[in-house]
């Protein structure tokens, strides 16, 4: 690339650990250069659906996402620019009203379940990183989240599962993990991971 913004995708299922891997590397950096920018926040906005016709969108497809969108700011960023990024509400489906500011930074983390089914957004990336987890450890994962953080019922995220994350994870997450560098199994407190992900992290930091 021909830019000092190293950029450094995360993808993998969801509940894989990939948001949990992201904040333990920043945050053990302790480097004001680097920051976490989440693939969710780039979920499409569709105000003028009701709550419930919101619910039933299929937000484990490619087409959920405003890739558009995300690779305009990526571009800005690597001009050392800042960006106004959406912050999106899961418990209601929706972008909400305000936006984050963030910019310019050494490396971009981004992390999400989609990023490297985009060709464009792989371009983007410097390193790829693929978290490898078991799916029934994500599974568990994602009822505890979405339950107690989301405000959603058991049965909703089990329906959800069965509908749409886990074939479109075997339509579009798992084949995108061969465009990975670095797989990462165990979920994201893989000490080993981290600790080599933060070195190269450093080198790059050094070099810029």
């Amino acid at each position: 690339m021909t830019n000092n913004c190293i950029i450094i995708g995360i993808a993998g299922a969801s509940a894989s650990g990939k948001s949990l891997l992201a904040r333990t590397i920043v945050n053990e950096l302790g480097s004001d250069q680097v920051i976490v920018v989440p693939e969710d926040s780039y979920y499409k906005d569709y105000p003028d659906l009701s709550f419930e016709a919101r619910a039933k969108v299929n937000y484990d497809h490619p087409d959920a996402f405003d890739h558009a969108l995300l690779c305009q700011h990526l571009k800005a960023l690597q001009a050392k620019k800042t960006v106004e990024i959406p912050i999106y509400n899961h418990a209601q489906y929706a972008r909400d009203k305000e936006t984050r500011t963030i910019g310019p930074h050494s490396i971009i983390v981004i992390e999400g379940i989609l990023l490297f089914s985009d060709p464009q957004l792989r371009e983007m990336m410097n390193i790829l990183i693929y978290m490898d987890i078991a799916l029934d450890t994500c599974l568990i994962r994602r009822l505890k989240r979405d339950v107690i953080e989301r405000g959603r019922s058991i049965e909703s995220v089990l329906e959800q599962y069965e509908n749409t994350v886990r074939p479109m994870f075997l339509q579009f997450i798992e084949p995108s993990k061969r465009y990975a560098d670095l797989i990462v199994p165990r979920g994201g407190e893989n000490r080993i991971a981290i600790d080599l992900i933060k070195a190269k992290m450093r080198e790059l930091l050094a070099a810029s």
